[in-house]
C-alpha cells in the first residue's frame, strides 16, 4: 500500500525569487510613490532601472514576470504624466518658476536649474520668461534680491557684509555698486534711514487668449550659409545692446551688396547666458566678403515657419511672443529641436513705406522636431 504523506507546510510557500534585497527596497518605493515626496522623473528612472536588473538575471520565473509587467505599466503611466505636465498651461510654468525662485533667494540659483524643474528646455523657458514678464530670468532675481536686502538692511540691524553674502555678492564693492544702482542710494545711506525702491514677487494672472489665427507652414530646409555681421550679447542686456549692431550693419552702407534679410538668434548651447545676433543675407560666394563680416552656416532643419504682415516692429514682437506664449506650449505635436530663432525680413524697397508699411511681410523661423 503507497502511503500518501501530506506536504510539509513549508513546501506550500512561494518564495520570492532570488533578486539582490536592493531591488526588493526599490519595490517597496515603486508602490509606496503616492506617500513619498520625490519627483515622477526619479521614479521614472527608478522603474526603469530595476526592470533592466530584472531582466540581467535572465530568470524565466512567472511571478517575476509578472512584477516585471507591473512595473512596466507603472512606467507608461509616469511617461502619460510626464506628458501631461510638458504640455501644461504656459503661465503654470512661470507661476512654477516664480515659486522655485523664492524659495531659493539666498542660494545660487541658475536658469537651467529652474527649467530643470520645470522639466523644460532652458532655452525655450528663458526665451518665453522675457516675452511674458519683459525682462531676463537673471535680472529678475537679481531685482528680488536687491529688494529683498534693501529692506533687511533698512528694518534689521545685521551687518551690511553679512547680508551681502546672504543674497550672493562676494565683496562689499559688488554689493555697494548693485544696490546702489537698483535702490538709488548706497547701504549705508539706507541703515541710516534713506529710501529704498521695492520689487514684489511676479503674480502671474491667467488670461484667456485665442481666437485668432497663426499662419504657419513646416517645411524641412537643407543647410544653408549666411554672410553677415555678427556679434554675442547676454540675454539680460539683450533689448538695449542689439539695436546698436543694427546701427553698426546700417553704416557700413553695403545694401547694393547685402541686404538685412536675416536677423538669426543663435545659442547652441540652449541655456547659456550668452547668445550670437547675426544680421545679413545669403552668401553669393562671388562677393568678397568686407571688412567686420563673416560666414555662418546654419544647419539643416525642419522648421515651422510663421507668416507674418504689418508693420515689421509691431508685427514681429507679437507674432514672437504668440509662438513662445501660447503656439509651443500647447503644441501637440512639436518642439524645439535647437537654439535658432531666425526672422527673415522682404525687401522693404518692394513697400511704400518700407518696413512700416501695412503690408509689409516677414518671418520667423523656429527649429522642430516630433516630441
Amino acid at each position: 500500500m503507497v502511503e500518501h504523506r501530506s506536504p510539509k507546510p513549508w513546501t506550500r510557500v512561494r518564495f520570492l525569487p532570488p533578486l539582490p534585497l536592493k531591488i526588493y527596497l526599490d519595490f517597496i518605493k515603486v508602490f509606496l510613490y503616492p506617500f513619498l515626496t520625490q519627483t515622477k522623473i526619479e521614479y521614472y528612472l527608478l522603474i526603469v532601472k530595476i526592470i533592466l536588473k530584472i531582466k540581467s538575471q535572465s530568470l524565466k520565473d512567472k511571478y517575476l514576470l509578472k512584477i516585471s509587467g507591473k512595473l512596466i505599466s507603472f512606467k507608461l503611466k509616469f511617461i502619460c504624466e510626464l506628458k501631461g505636465e510638458r504640455a501644461m498651461n504656459w503661465s503654470e510654468s512661470i507661476s512654477r518658476a516664480i515659486e522655485y525662485i523664492e524659495n531659493n533667494l539666498t542660494n545660487d540659483i541658475t536658469v537651467e536649474d529652474i527649467a530643470k524643474h520645470l522639466y523644460i528646455s532652458s532655452f525655450y523657458f528663458q526665451k518665453g520668461f522675457s516675452m511674458l514678464c519683459g525682462y531676463s530670468i537673471s535680472e529678475y532675481i537679481r531685482n528680488r534680491k536687491l529688494s529683498l536686502a534693501g529692506h533687511e538692511i533698512l528694518h534689521t540691524n545685521n551687518k551690511i557684509i553679512d547680508i551681502a553674502l546672504k543674497y550672493g555678492y562676494d565683496s562689499p564693492d559688488s554689493f555697494t555698486k548693485a544696490f546702489t544702482r537698483f535702490h538709488g542710494s548706497t547701504p549705508t545711506e539706507v541703515r541710516k534711514g534713506g529710501k529704498i525702491k521695492d520689487f514684489a514677487p511676479l503674480k502671474i494672472n491667467l488670461i484667456l487668449k485665442g481666437g485668432y489665427t497663426m499662419e504657419y507652414k513646416v517645411e524641412e530646409k537643407e543647410n544653408f550659409r549666411v554672410i553677415g555681421l555678427k556679434d554675442s550679447f547676454q540675454y539680460e542686456t539683450a533689448n538695449q545692446e542689439i539695436p546698436k549692431i543694427w546701427k553698426k550693419f546700417f553704416k557700413k552702407n553695403i545694401f547694393n551688396k547685402i541686404k538685412p534679410k536675416y536677423a538669426i538668434n543663435i545659442d547652441t548651447h540652449m541655456g547659456s547666458e550668452l547668445f550670437e545676433y547675426v544680421i545679413g543675407d545669403n552668401y553669393d560666394s562671388s562677393l568678397k566678403i568686407p571688412k567686420g563680416f563673416e560666414i555662418i552656416e546654419i544647419p539643416k532643419f525642419t522648421w515651422v515657419i510663421f507668416s507674418c504682415i504689418g508693420p515689421a516692429g509691431m508685427k514681429m514682437k507679437e507674432i514672437n511672443e504668440r509662438i513662445f506664449n501660447e503656439w509651443l506650449p500647447n503644441s501637440n505635436d512639436y518642439e524645439i529641436a535647437a537654439g535658432y530663432n531666425i526672422e527673415m525680413y522682404s525687401n522693404p524697397e518692394n513697400y511704400k513705406k518700407g518696413i512700416d508699411d501695412e503690408k509689409y511681410y516677414c518671418e520667423v523661423w523656429i527649429p522642430i522636431k516630433r516630441k
